[in-house]
């Protein structure tokens, strides 16, 4: 067993330190749900000396596309739906 199995981590992050830290967790046996935008990671499309770095940094990792500015808009509309009445 290891020492973070059943611990479950959201990461919100790019390119190098977030990852490196999410990789760390899972490593170790933390659940890594990274969240990415509806496109991919950018990292997912570097080429040349960069091509290898998502699948590194990111392995043993789950992946979740997410809209983030439908999502925010969304809930602008739910809150000002519960929002009184001005007069």
């Amino acid at each position: 067993m290891l020492p973070l199995e059943g611990v479950r981590v959201v990461e919100f992050a790019h390119m190098v330190m977030g990852p490196s830290c999410g990789l760390v967790l899972a490593d170790l046996g933390a659940e890594v749900i990274k969240v990415e935008p509806l496109a991919g990671d950018n990292t997912r499309r570097l080429e040349a000396a960069g091509a290898g770095f998502f699948p590194v940094f990111n392995r043993n990792k789950k992946s979740l596309a997410v809209d983030l500015a439908a999502a925010r808009r969304e809930g602008n509309r739910a809150e000002a739906a519960r929002r009184p009445p001005t007069s």
